[in-house]
């Protein structure tokens, strides 16, 4: 497991000193024993020195995921994290980084892997329809953020310390903008014995559907005590899951059994819904579904470092450089009222959702930023002259996210651009048309669809 000198040596100080008697990172986070440790990470428990409270401590080689190619897939496990909180899910409360560490201060989940409780045979009904409930609202939330996890199997759902289950390791998750033209996913990942079909066959897959089958196997396993699909070799438990390939033992329910049948269904467009599933008897005994909400922006806010940058999606990234150039002719075709062509090329553009300044576009980027604070949206990012705001109350269609291009026209004319990220579109119009736009007015020369200024 490691001695505490090796773990000492292994925490990397804000001021690149390092602190061997007490083990303490950031001046905030005292850590202590090793948890575990993968391929690019290892996990500390650690303590909040304010509060006292137990927190788990993933430490990642900053070097090593960049020479693997990996800083992508760190990123966007942060950015997973971030937009859930549900009590099913492990919680993120804070992301930190030196010259060559990220560090990942989590939720302490103590009661281990699940996968340890499985490897001692199967449960009795009611404790696997208690886990399997919690792991279906927990799926369910995620997939309402546009987030596909895609590597749900026992040994990534941990369980607290009163027995309830929490999903974790979101390094393989899927989010919207990963999705091709085609509306689906083609990255190969996941564990063979929890794979869906359809993402063996290499032809795109929707990544929601994916959880689903991946459940019905987990399902299953809590039930029977060991996998559907078992085979040796390879290839013929593929040929089993191309197929959905298995056999019930007796000591599963009828209504159970019912159930995972719908689960593992081979073809995705006939295999049960989350909706549905939780409309199911066996499902519904004894549920009562948890309050759930997204991460407020400060919640876990952006990184705190030390030396080098390290972009990830949490941080306000500034540079000097201009802001992008915007094509004369869709300028003119997009602001001019009585030559709007605009709906000829890109139907996305709505009336209202851009408009000229004569500002600097720093400027306006400033009073972007300032508005959307007075309107309760925290500021995700600030990039190349792009704004990502999200709101910090909950929608619909859960929060609303904005983004705000702004691009230079001509050498005195910077064009904005607003548009819907996530979330409901009215809410989104009436953002844009009571929030934003009287807000702006003493920097706005002409919205878009009016008459073009003089």
């Amino acid at each position: 497991m490691g001695t505490q000198a090796e773990m000492a040596s292994s925490v990397e100080q804000p001021n690149g000193q390092l602190n061997v008697s007490r083990n303490v990172i950031f001046g905030k986070y005292e850590m202590g024993r090793l948890l575990g440790q993968g391929t690019f990470a290892k996990v500390y428990h650690g303590k909040n020195l304010e509060t006292q409270e137990s927190v788990a401590i993933k430490v990642i080689n900053k070097d090593q995921v960049k020479k693997e190619g990996m800083m992508e897939q760190i990123k966007r496990e942060i950015s997973v994290m971030r937009l859930v909180r549900h009590p099913n899910v492990v919680e993120l409360k804070e992301v930190m980084a030196t010259r060559g560490k990220i560090f990942f201060v989590m939720e302490y989940v103590k009661g281990g892997e699940l996968f340890a409780k499985v490897v001692k045979g199967r449960f009795k009904e009611d404790a696997a329809r208690k886990y399997f409930q919690q792991l279906v609202s927990a799926v369910d939330f995620c997939h309402s953020r546009g987030i596909s996890h895609r590597d749900l199997k026992p040994e990534n759902l941990l369980l607290d310390e009163n027995e309830d289950l929490k999903v974790s390791d979101f390094g393989l998750s899927a989010l919207p903008e990963q999705l091709r033209n085609d509306g689906l996913l083609h990255t190969q990942c996941g564990t063979p014995a929890y794979v869906a079909p359809e993402v063996l066959r290499k032809k795109g897959y929707d990544g929601a559907k994916v959880d689903i089958w991946s459940s019905g196997v987990i399902l299953y396993v809590l039930l029977a005590g060991y996998l559907p699909f078992q085979e040796e070799n390879l290839m013929k438990m593929y040929r089993k899951v191309f197929k959905a390939e298995f056999e019930f033992p007796d000591c599963i329910s009828v209504d159970a059994k019912r159930l995972i049948s719908k689960l593992l269904v081979s073809d995705p467009e006939r295999r049960i819904t989350i909706p549905a599933i939780m409309r199911t008897p066996w499902f519904q005994k004894g549920f009562t579904k948890p309050v759930a909400f997204s991460i407020e922006e400060d919640a876990v806010g952006g990184f705190k470092e030390q030396g080098d940058s390290f972009s990830g999606e949490l941080e306000l990234v500034r540079s000097n450089s201009k802001p992008r150039f915007y094509n004369a002719f869709e300028f003119i075709s997009s602001m001019s009222s009585g030559f709007d062509l605009s709906s000829l090329f890109e139907s996305r553009r709505k009336s209202g959702s851009m408009f000229t300044s004569r500002c600097s576009a720093s400027a306006i980027v400033g009073k972007i930023e300032g508005v959307a604070k007075k309107l309760n949206f925290g500021v995700l990012s600030v990039k190349d002259y792009k704004v990502k705001l999200q709101g910090r109350s909950e929608g619909r269609k859960g929060k609303l996210g904005v983004t705000a291009d702004v691009f230079e026209v001509a050498p005195e004319v910077v064009l904005v651009e607003f548009s819907k990220s996530s979330g409901d579109t009215l809410e989104y119009k009436k953002f844009c048309e009571d929030g934003m736009r009287p807000a702006l007015k003493d920097i706005v020369w002409c919205w878009q669809g009016e008459e073009n200024p003089q």
